[in-house]
């Protein structure tokens, strides 16, 4: 019985255009939530990684002695690791040959340090433009699929002299399963493209408060080592 068709059996008697969309979207579906469990633990890692280097940062360490810790494993830094390791990296470089210029070493440091944010900030939102994508265009190819498999079907009723809405029926609801998929790859991708990109907003804000902590140290260290030649 008709009443009794399962979304497989839809499915399987739609046309081989809404099938394909339906294929589509399905892998749309899939690949969003992939992305979205790989992103969420990626960016769940920044967010403790960074509170664990702040710890060590704030813990009274000496800076040299953290940025040996730091430089011993260089190929593996991220966030506020990878920030700290360019920034004082430029500074011994540039305070060893412009001692007595202490705005010439602040600037170089300063552009490495945001360089480098820019570049995890950058990591950070891989992927994120294709949740954004799959939220907005999914229910628009689903909405096709469903003009097309409705269309498919009145086309069929034209060559009926008697037409009858269990006739009609199955072949609307096998197209509108179509809009279903699409709304069911949409929702998921843009939840969490706005929750993922919320907790992106707040590292770069952590990244970038850190670089700025770090940055007046730094200049604390220029101008003093400068007075005292």
């Amino acid at each position: 019985m008709n009443s009794e068709l399962t979304i497989l059996d839809l499915f399987m008697q739609a046309s081989l255009l809404v099938k394909m969309v339906m294929l589509i979207l399905l892998g749309m579906s899939i690949a969003s939530w992939a992305m979205i469990i790989k992103r969420s633990q990626v960016l769940s890692e920044a967010s403790r990684k960074a509170a664990q280097f702040e710890d060590r940062f704030w813990s009274g360490v000496d800076l040299s002695q953290l940025y040996k810790e730091v430089q011993a494993r260089k190929d593996e830094l991220t966030g506020s690791e990878q920030i700290f390791y360019s920034g004082f990296k430029e500074f011994a470089r540039l305070h060893r040959s412009n001692d007595k210029v202490p705005e010439a070493v602040m600037e170089g440091t300063g552009r490495a340090m945001r360089v480098s944010l820019s570049k995890e900030v950058d990591e950070l939102e891989t992927s994120l433009p294709f949740l954004a994508t799959v939220g907005s265009i999914s229910p628009y190819i689903g909405l096709f699929g469903t003009v097309w498999g409705i269309m498919t079907a009145f086309i069929a009723l034209g060559a009926v002299k008697q037409a009858t809405l269990a006739m009609v029926a199955p072949g609307i609801a096998e197209a509108l399963v179509a809009t279903a998929m699409g709304l069911f790859a949409a929702i998921p991708a843009v939840m969490f493209y706005n929750r993922l990109t919320n907790k992106v907003a707040k590292l770069e804000h952590t990244y970038a408060t850190f670089m700025e902590e770090f940055s007046s140290i730094l200049h604390r260290q220029a101008f003093a080592a400068n007075q005292e030649q």
